[in-house]
């Protein structure tokens, strides 16, 4: 497999992730739909059982902060370490990253809770990174949630500098 992020955009049709950052394709949506309003996490409708798609970081992209009501798995696939921020509703925050070297904490999976914060980027030095998110029940655009810097920052004083370049004016 090749380690080159313009030739992985390539071969798997990545395309930009207008909202969010980063280059995307979906590789599946469930035909099986549910009335995800009965989860009560804030979905507006009838959605996909299940989504899944390739994401691929540069560093010229990252992902937005943003939220989403379900829970979304991050599956790390090929090339540098990523750098996630999470930010929870009771005030918490952390930064974990997604890699390959799981001997010193990195992490091949892992999921973000609904309702929780989060956006992601390339470690410092990296070149690209290719990942994977399943979304169940399924993405969709109107559940998605672009962050406020202003509230953010004032919510995560601690974490006001990651915050600030996750939410460029």
């Amino acid at each position: 497999m090749t380690s080159d992020a313009a030739e992985l955009m390539r071969l798997l049709e990545l395309k930009p992730l207008s909202e969010e950052g980063g280059f995307f394709v979906e590789t599946y949506r469930s035909a099986d739909t549910v009335d995800a309003r009965q989860f009560q996490r804030g979905h507006t409708g009838t959605r996909s059982l299940c989504t899944a798609i390739y994401y691929l970081l540069t560093p010229a992209s990252f992902s937005v902060l943003h939220k989403l009501p379900g829970d979304e798995i991050f599956h790390f696939y090929l090339g540098d370490p990523v750098e996630m921020l999470e930010l929870h509703p009771d005030g918490a925050a952390r930064v974990l990253t997604l890699g390959a070297d799981v001997a010193h904490g990195m992490k091949l999976q892992h999921v973000v809770p609904g309702g929780v914060w989060q956006g992601s980027r390339l470690l410092a030095g990296g070149n690209y990174a290719l990942l994977g998110t399943t979304v169940s029940p399924g993405f969709d655009y109107a559940d998605f949630v672009k962050g406020s810097r202003e509230e953010l920052t004032r919510l995560y004083p601690v974490q006001a500098r990651m915050i600030t370049e996750l939410l460029p004016r």
